[in-house]
């Protein structure tokens, strides 16, 4: 069974590499490619946390979670990413996908990811349910977006409420502040929902659009950058957990837009 999805429309071309933490491995505009390139990089969804979690260690009610430091002395961006999903159904420009959480998470759950692809935008949509306990979680989008398209650097812009002030530890202090010109590896607070758009001068206008309230912005590399949005700021399994339930699962949406320049 082939590891990928291909999904197309209207010039535009997507692959999916379910086998692979159901990340988004391409997307192709007119031929040309929008994602860095490589086994960790593409899109990949951040579930059941987004961030990082502070020692790798969260509370629910009175028990205490130990995850992997997989970036030590914390844990980075979910189990997802690292795991094997199944297709649920795929069409020529839209998909399903679905992956079950298991240890070391220490909650029964499913995870559902919607693919849908147009020739001006692509929508990502997860879906966090269980059907037994309930537990705490977390979902969003890590794309690793090129920075250079076309010869020029892309401008990043983004009007944020607030920036969670980061520590030396690369966690929230609890503080918002005003937002600091970059570069970041930051978490802004956009309570309208996210809005932040990326412009390939002479190339292309990507805009990132989200009702969740929560995006981080990365541009600390040379070769992309990553607008994230996410359900919660990072470490908010401990800081500010939101419960899902048998009959109030977690969803979140993202709609990616552009227009050829």
């Amino acid at each position: 069974m082939s590891e990928v999805t291909e999904l197309s429309a209207g010039g535009v071309d997507l692959v999916v590499n379910q086998g692979n933490g159901c990340r988004i491995a391409s997307l192709r505009v007119d031929g040309t490619e929008l994602l860095r390139q490589g086994e960790r990089y593409g899109a990949f969804p951040m579930v059941p946390w987004c961030g990082r979690i502070r020692d790798g260690r969260f509370r629910d009610g009175a028990a205490e979670h130990q995850m992997p430091l997989n970036a030590p002395p914390h844990a980075i961006h979910g189990l997802a990413r690292d795991a094997a999903w199944r297709v649920a159904s795929a069409e020529k420009a839209s998909a399903a996908f679905t992956y079950d959480l298991a240890d070391p998470w220490p909650y029964s759950g499913r995870v559902t990811q919607r693919v849908e692809l147009a020739e001006d935008s692509l929508t990502l949509a997860l879906g966090v349910e269980t059907y037994q306990d309930s537990f705490p979680a977390q979902a969003g989008w890590h794309p690793w977006f090129l920075r250079n398209i076309g010869g020029e650097d892309a401008r990043v812009e983004f009007d944020a409420a607030w920036q969670e002030e980061r520590g030396d530890d690369h966690l929230p202090t609890g503080r918002r502040i005003d937002p600091l010109p970059g570069p970041w590896d930051d978490c802004f607070g956009m309570p309208e929902g996210v809005r932040v758009t990326l412009t390939w001068p002479g190339q292309l206008e990507l805009t990132v659009r989200s009702r969740a309230e929560w995006v981080v912005v990365y541009d600390e590399q040379a070769e992309a950058v990553c607008v994230e949005p996410q359900s919660g700021p990072p470490n908010g399994l401990n800081t500010l957990p939101r419960l899902v339930t048998p009959v109030d699962p977690l969803e979140i949406e993202t709609v990616w837009s552009w227009r050829r320049l």
